[in-house]
């Protein structure tokens, strides 16, 4: 997705939805209902308390249910994460996934997007496009990684879906416009970047896939349907400044490679690093994708 379009969405807030919680899963109930007019009327009920994880937390996805979009963190219905954007977080079979394939013609959020954002979900169909999971718990220098499968690319015709999208991780998220960000594109590249008073910096940018990107005949050269791993680490050394390194595991079997490294000093990267807790989580760009093992270690 072009930069200036991530802004929005990072940020853009809905109204509530109905949700049932039962320990620490999620079960949707009715997110809404047709009113007497015909009309739809969201339903609401109290939010989660955000839980105390640190300094060790793994998701591994087990229990099946769906946690729906909220217009904030703290209307979220999950103790753990923040679904952002992208319509649905569904757990099933033992794994988390965006939505897969289209929505439904009457789902809510189908129309929702339709209207919100038509030219980048496909009138509302592929709300996954822009998908954005966040913690509810911050952490200042940590580890991040997830096992995850690429299903399909979703070839939406907008001028925001290109080589720069994919799969990535936020790090020390502090709202949607000051944040690190690191992961994999589908032109092949791992990518550092920096979003600083909502402008984007990039700190590190290195190729791990070869071949050539187009964003119709050859739209990811990331493989699909292959399970990998990936990993983050970020963390403040002790001049002061902030190192982001990237790894990939290709092949799912712990063997993780370095991929991209990028350091933030204080004036380089549009002003101050970004120091502290912040909040993590996962991004990703026109793909169905499925996540396992998601896992916060803090340093």
């Amino acid at each position: 997705m072009n930069e200036s379009h991530v802004k929005f969405f990072e940020g853009h807030g809905r109204s509530t939805l109905v949700t049932l919680l039962i320990g620490a899963f999620l079960l949707v109930l009715v997110p809404f209902s047709l009113s007497e007019e015909g009309t739809l009327k969201l339903l609401r009920a109290e939010a989660a308390t955000a839980a105390v994880v640190t300094p060790h937390f793994l998701y591994t996805f087990n229990t099946a249910g769906t946690l729906p979009e909220a217009g904030s963190m703290n209307e979220s219905w999950s103790p753990y994460f923040w679904v952002n954007s992208g319509a649905y977080l569904i757990m099933q079979d033992g794994l988390g996934k965006t939505v897969q394939g289209a929505l439904p013609s009457t789902d809510l959020f189908r129309l929702l997007y339709s209207s919100s954002n038509p030219l980048d979900t496909g009138s509302g169909y592929y709300p996954q496009n822009i998908f954005r999971l966040v913690t509810r718990s911050q952490w200042t220098n940590a580890r991040q990684e997830m096992q995850f499968k690429i299903q399909k690319t979703i070839l939406t015709d907008t001028p925001n879906r290109d080589g720069y999208s994919g799969v990535l991780f936020f790090s020390r998220y502090k709202d949607s416009q000051n944040l690190y960000y690191a992961g994999i594109r589908q032109d092949g590249m791992a990518v550092i970047k920096k979003k600083m008073n909502g402008t984007y910096y990039t700190m590190a940018l290195e190729r791990v896939w070869p071949g050539t990107y187009n964003k119709w005949t050859n739209p990811s050269l990331i493989p699909q349907k292959q399970w990998m791993r990936m990993r983050l680490v970020t963390q403040t050394e002790t001049n002061g400044s902030v190192s982001l390194t990237l790894y990939v595991d290709k092949t799912n079997t712990g063997n993780y490679e370095q991929v991209a490294r990028g350091i933030d000093n204080a004036g380089k990267y549009g002003g101050s690093v970004i120091s502290g807790a912040g909040y993590a989580g996962i991004r990703t760009d026109y793909e169905d994708v499925f996540f396992n093992d998601y896992r916060l270690t803090e340093l």
